[in-house]
């Protein structure tokens, strides 16, 4: 069968796994129900960046770069707001995190931006928690929010609600989830079960594969069944196109899965590799994405400013900058409490409109892009701003 798989297809697909920052049996740290150092308006804001540096691997280092890069970029762009940043180096270590942060509270900081892993992040948020200290970690690990800890990076769930809801409106109410057997995997099919149910849906059955070629090529043929069976209006995977995406959405056309009447509906960015556009199995399937043009934006305006791309990653740090600073504008000496951090109207951010909420998660204002005739098109813009509700 591999043969007959196009060439696209085996080239886009790698064993490495999806980067999910996570991390198991976690400790949401308990605090007050509005923690959050005070500050003195009319003096800089200290804040500590912790990024992965330190550990002698040059990604890590290329990433701890970029994260400072972007959050000096939104540094400069604050309007009458002077931030001292102060940037301590993790090494991906979650015991040297907590001595950094540990050791930037000592040093004055009334607001942590990172770490980058969730492991580090909820030893972080452990560490500060008795100095009344938030933390916005760079995770999308939804299991250490809460506390004094929020979540800055794109969530599975605040995607598949966007997914599922505009769904809706194309009277699409009925789901088959296909995820691969690993922790992504696992954590976007609850998160997409969650998603269909909160919004009026079914779930008409849940399909699983080994995170391997042959795992999918056994399984194409009970997913499409089951899709087939269920009366499926479409099939949400939580594959990403540097993973099994591309070989996922080839073997299910190929069991004769019909993308034109249940397409596929990722949580993963299938722009990430573009010539992914131009595979049949992924025809009329959905996706979601943060506003193209503030990315270009924001792309842009780094490479202009260090001369490089910036990392995928970089827009999270200007993001946290851009809220603290937002914040601290007001001259409100409680401006990182958090009753502060999550008010409902949120912060504008590299990507579009983003806002924090008291459980620790976020909401990030969406794009909703399908695949047509091998390009990527808009059908649903992202908002450019939240309504009145909120959480």
């Amino acid at each position: 069968m591999l043969a007959r798989l196009p060439s696209l297809a085996v080239r886009l697909f790698t064993l490495a796994a999806f980067a999910f920052v996570a991390a198991c049996d976690l400790a949401v740290p308990s605090v007050g129900g509005n923690s959050g150092q005070r500050i003195d308006p009319s003096a800089p804001v200290q804040v500590a960046l912790l990024v992965p540096g330190g550990t002698g691997s040059a990604e890590a280092n290329a990433i701890a770069s970029s994260l400072e890069n972007a959050a000096r970029l939104a540094i400069a762009d604050l309007n009458g707001v002077e931030v001292d940043l102060q940037v301590y180096n993790t090494a991906r270590d979650a015991g040297q995190a907590s001595q950094m942060a540990a050791q930037a509270v000592a040093d004055g900081a009334k607001i942590i931006l990172g770490p980058l892993d969730a492991a580090s992040a909820n030893a972080v948020g452990v560490a500060v928690a008795p100095a009344n200290v938030n933390v916005l970690a760079f995770s999308n690990n939804t299991a250490i929010a809460g506390g004094n800890v929020f979540v800055l990076g794109n969530t599975f769930g605040n995607i598949s609600d966007r997914l599922v809801r505009y769904a809706a409106t194309q009277g699409m109410t009925r789901f088959l989830i296909a995820h691969q057997e690993d922790l992504a995997g696992s954590v976007g099919r609850d998160a997409i079960s969650t998603s269909i149910r909160s919004n009026g849906g079914t779930v008409v059955g849940v399909q699983s594969y080994p995170f391997s070629q042959q795992g999918i090529f056994a399984r194409a043929s009970a997913i499409v069944n089951a899709a087939n069976s269920g009366g499926a209006q479409g099939i949400f995977v939580t594959d990403n196109v540097a993973g099994g995406l591309p070989i996922l959405a080839t073997s299910l056309n190929d069991q004769g899965l019909v993308p034109a009447t249940t397409p596929l509906i990722g949580i993963t960015r299938w722009d990430a590799a573009p010539q992914a556009a131009s595979l049949p199995g992924l025809q009329n399937g959905l996706f979601a994405m943060a506003d193209a043009g503030r990315e270009a934006a924001f792309r842009s305006r780094y490479e202009a400013a260090y001369g490089a791309a910036p990392h995928p990653l970089a827009s999270i740090a200007y993001d946290g900058i851009a809220a603290i600073g937002a914040l601290a504008a007001t001259g409100d000496s409680n401006a990182l409490t958090k009753a502060s951090l999550t008010r409902s109207a949120g912060f504008s951010g590299a990507a579009g409109a983003f806002r924090l909420r008291r459980d620790g998660t976020n909401e990030r204002a969406l794009a909703v892009a399908q695949i047509v005739d091998n390009r990527v098109s808009i059908v649903d813009p992202a908002p450019l701003s939240f309504g009145r509700g909120g959480s």
